[in-house]
Order: C-alpha cells, then sequence, then structure tokens
C-alpha cells in the first residue's frame, strides 16, 4: 500500500465528509500511519470511535512543513492489534488510552496499563514500575500535595539522591468531558470547553468554536478572529509571567517571584477588561464572539499593557542577572531534540529544544493567517532553555498586542451558523500557551456529535518531563516540574 494514498487530506480548521475517509484493515492502518510519520508527520490525534459491534481506530497527522492535516481511519474491529507503539514511541499514551477506553489491545505495547484509571475502578496507580538494588529506594509523592495545586501522583526510583526513572500517574481529575459531550452540542457544552483546562480557557474553547465552525461549512468574522488572537495572547502573557514567577520562586529567588505574581494579574485583568473574566470566558463562542470592544476600552487596554510588559520585562532582568539562578537552571532537566521529537513534544517545551513547533506558524488560522508571531526557540532543552523561551514569548506576544491594538479590522462580531452537516468529521489545531491543543469533531447521521476527542499538549508532553527527570537530582524535581508547569486536569479528560 502506498502511504502517500492512504490518508485523506485538509487544512486546520477543516471539515469532510466521513465517508470520504477510506478505510482499512487494521493491519494496514497501522502500517499507514506509521509511514505517514516516517515522511515527516507527527502523531497529533489517535483514538477510537464506536461502530456496531467493533471500534474504529482514527489517526490524525500533522505535516508542519506542508501545513497540512492528514486523516486515517480502520474498518471497526475488536479484540487485538499490531501496537504502533513499538515503531514509534509518540503513540504511547494514545494506545493505552484507546485500550483503557475501548479494550483495543496493542499486541507487544512495551507498557501497556491504564492512563487515567483501571478500567472504571479509580485512578491509574497501580503496578508501578520497580528498580531492584540494594541501595535504591523508592519515592512516592501525592497525590495530595502541600499547596493549592492539582492532585497528581509522582513515584520516584531513586539511587541516593540520583533519580532513576520517574512514572507519573494522573486521572485523580477525571470529570468526562469528551462522554459529556456525546450527542450535543448541549447547553453546557461551550462550558465545559471553557474549562477543560482553565488556565487554558480562550485556546480550548477557540478550538471548540473553530470545528463547530467548520462542520457547518461558515467562518467567523475577521473581527472576532482578530480579537480572540488578543485574547489568546494575553492567555500567553499571563501564564507565561506567572510560570518565570514560579521557576523564581523554586530557586528561592524571591524578587522575580514576587514580582511576576503581581504582573500576571495585571495581563489577567487586561482580558476581563475586554470580556469581563479574566480568564476569557463568555468571549468566545462558535460564530465568532458575542461581544464587541469599543474604542475607548480597547485605548484602555493599550494604556495598561505597557506597564505591564515594562514591569515584566525588569522582573526577567533580575532573573537573567542572578548567577545563583543559571546555576539551578542550567542543565537540569535537560531533554535533547532526538528525544523530544521522538515522544511527540509540542509548545514551549519542545521550541526549548530547537524544534521549530508552533500552530500559529505551521497550522495557522484565524488571525494568525495575516499577522505571524515569529517562533521562539532555544537549543539546550534544560529548565533554562524553557524559561528562556517562555520569556522570547513574553516579548514576541507583547509586539503582537501592541500592533493589533492599534489596528483591528472594522465588522461584524458573528456569524449565525446553519445547521451542522452530518457524517462529518472537522479537526482544530489552537496554539495555547502550553503548546497544540487539538480538537476533533465527528457528526452522526442526525448531525449531533458522535465522537469528540480533545488532545491538551500535556498529553503530549507529561512523558517528557519523566524523561527530563532521568539522572538528576531529587531535589532538582519542582523547577523541573514547573519548567514544563503541565495541566492535570488537561490531560484528565
Amino acid at each position: 500500500m502506498n502511504a502517500m494514498d492512504s490518508f485523506a487530506l485538509l487544512s486546520n480548521g477543516d471539515a469532510l465528509a466521513w465517508t470520504d475517509l477510506p478505510a482499512w484493515s487494521v493491519d494496514d492502518f497501522v502500517g499507514a500511519t506509521g509511514a505517514e510519520i516516517d515522511r515527516g508527520g507527527r502523531l497529533t490525534s489517535f483514538f477510537g470511535v464506536p461502530e456496531g459491534d467493533g471500534v474504529r481506530l482514527v489517526a490524525v497527522i500533522a505535516f508542519d512543513a506542508d501545513n497540512t492535516l492528514a486523516v486515517g481511519r480502520s474498518v471497526p474491529f475488536s479484540g487485538s492489534y499490531p501496537a504502533l507503539t513499538t515503531t514509534h514511541e509518540q503513540a504511547h499514551l494514545f494506545e493505552r488510552e484507546v485500550w483503557e477506553q475501548h479494550g483495543l489491545v496493542p499486541k507487544d505495547h512495551p507498557w501497556l496499563k491504564p492512563v487515567r484509571k483501571d478500567h472504571g475502578k479509580g485512578p491509574g496507580v497501580c503496578d508501578f514500575f520497580r528498580v531492584d538494588g540494594l541501595e535504591v529506594h523508592e519515592v512516592a509523592v501525592g497525590p495530595v500535595h502541600a499547596g493549592i495545586i492539582e492532585p497528581g501522583h509522582f513515584r520516584f526510583q531513586c539511587a541516593g539522591e540520583d533519580v532513576l526513572h520517574l512514572e507519573i500517574a494522573l486521572g485523580y481529575q477525571h470529570r468526562g468531558i469528551e462522554e459529556a459531550v456525546a450527542g450535543g452540542p448541549h447547553r453546557a457544552t461551550v462550558y465545559q470547553m471553557e474549562t477543560a483546562s482553565g488556565d487554558s480557557t480562550v485556546a480550548h474553547v477557540t478550538a471548540y468554536a473553530s470545528v463547530m465552525e467548520a462542520l457547518a461549512g461558515a467562518e467567523a468574522p475577521l473581527r472576532a478572529q482578530w480579537l480572540r488572537s488578543l485574547a489568546l495572547e494575553l492567555e500567553r502573557l499571563a501564564n507565561h509571567t506567572g510560570d518565570l514567577g514560579a521557576l523564581a520562586g523554586d530557586v528561592a529567588f524571591l524578587p522575580t517571584a514576587s514580582a511576576c505574581g503581581k504582573i500576571r494579574g495585571d495581563f489577567l485583568n487586561l482580558t476581563a477588561l475586554i470580556c469581563g473574566n479574566r480568564f476569557g470566558r463568555g468571549l468566545v463562542r462558535p460564530g465568532g464572539c458575542p461581544m464587541d470592544v469599543e474604542p475607548e476600552r480597547l485605548a484602555r487596554v493599550r494604556e495598561r499593557l505597557e506597564p505591564a510588559l515594562a514591569e515584566v520585562e525588569q522582573a526577567a532582568g533580575w532573573l537573567w542577572d542572578s548567577a545563583s539562578v543559571r546555576e539551578r537552571f542550567e542543565g537540569a532537566g535537560r531533554l535533547h531534540a532526538t528525544q523530544a521529537a521522538s515522544i511527540g513534544l509540542v509548545g514551549p517545551a519542545a521550541r526549548a529544544c530547537g524544534l521549530l513547533r508552533d500552530v500559529r506558524y505551521d497550522h495557522p488560522t484565524g488571525w494568525y493567517r495575516f499577522a505571524q508571531v515569529p517562533v521562539s526557540v532555544w537549543p539546550d532543552g534544560d529548565v533554562f532553555a524553557r524559561a528562556r523561551v517562555r520569556w522570547l514569548e513574553i516579548q514576541r506576544s507583547g509586539e503582537f498586542l501592541r500592533e493589533q491594538l492599534d489596528s483591528g479590522p472594522e465588522g461584524e462580531m458573528r456569524t449565525e451558523l446553519d445547521a451542522v452537516a452530518p457524517d462529518t468529521l472537522a479537526v482544530a489545531l489552537v496554539e495555547g500557551w502550553r503548546g497544540e491543543v487539538c480538537h476533533v469533531a465527528l457528526t452522526g447521521a442526525d448531525g449531533r456529535l458522535r465522537r469528540y476527542k480533545i488532545t491538551d499538549p500535556s498529553f503530549h508532553n507529561w512523558t517528557g518531563l519523566a524523561l527530563a527527570m532521568r539522572r538528576q537530582a531529587i531535589s532538582d524535581f519542582p523547577v523541573c516540574n514547573k519548567s514544563f508547569n503541565l495541566s492535570y486536569c488537561g490531560f484528565d479528560l
């Protein structure tokens, strides 16, 4: 089989008829998926769709250099299939999730165990990997942590202070959002999308709006696309600023830690000035935005933006000028570019390994088709690199906002959507502040949502944190963890 002919092609934010996706036996499907990855693609979504007495597998592969998405599916089947993970590591968690949700067994999968729960019995925290040795000891952390943070369990295998292996068990925040959306969209659906990962509200609800618009064959007005981009960059500014402060706090550098906590609030307040909510809830809806921002309010946003950007520049300068900070950041939690590419890392964590991977550049939709944001990269793959990429993105998001606040398009804010097309699949990627947010929607014959699949960037990146901790002192875990700053609830959908 020719892999070039095996997958249907579409662009980010587009839809195609379900029947236009050719279907192959599961063996051929796995082979074709691997071939697509081998020729430069990366696995952005992989999930099951129940049909009759079996389940279809669906894969979405991103070709960043071509600005193209490829989608393929298998015929319905049950039982087992040849594991893709044996040849392509980035399928590792996806195949475990499919096994957990649908009972399809990937034969020869190297580490088949629950992702979130033990087939309905609770979080997947059983059967941890163990390292034997007289001087090896085990450290268990969580799921309850010291502080107001989400629950997750970390199991370290250590020799003295050095971490040999870290296993991360999640599932404590599982809310069943994907299952709840089935048969929708319901009245609650858009609110569930806004809270899929609360600090990425704008990213997730923009992806949801984009797939619903694609299913309806419509596009949001340009002014709404512009306003969405402002909210996405403000979301990025607030979270990157908060992360710089938290990283400073983890190495006891209090000047930046204290300042960034306040400045993060300033950026959140700019989002509230636009839409009335600090996290951007209520701003984005399928078809556009339900509100406009008059010139007077935009002028206030522009006026308040400048001092916040100046203050974060000063706070970051303190951080970079500190020899003690650099001593703790440099060389800690290092991932190499080959590792990052192999496991499918996305977002700032990938760019900190030197990978040019940013949806705003690779698969631009909405206003990003007209206003580019330069991709921020750093080659070293350590805590320092992940912090520097955040700082570069703060500067570039700030410049983007300066330009756009002075030159927004005029026009309507919302387009009324027609009924969504039946038996149609749509895919939307959005570059959230953590990385690539992927939403895939599939409608049934009645036009209702038959299957809805969300892949938060954290799903790709938790494995990166585990690998980054190998051969590290266990005391470096807090700063390594914060340098990724992944979402528990975004993973536990």
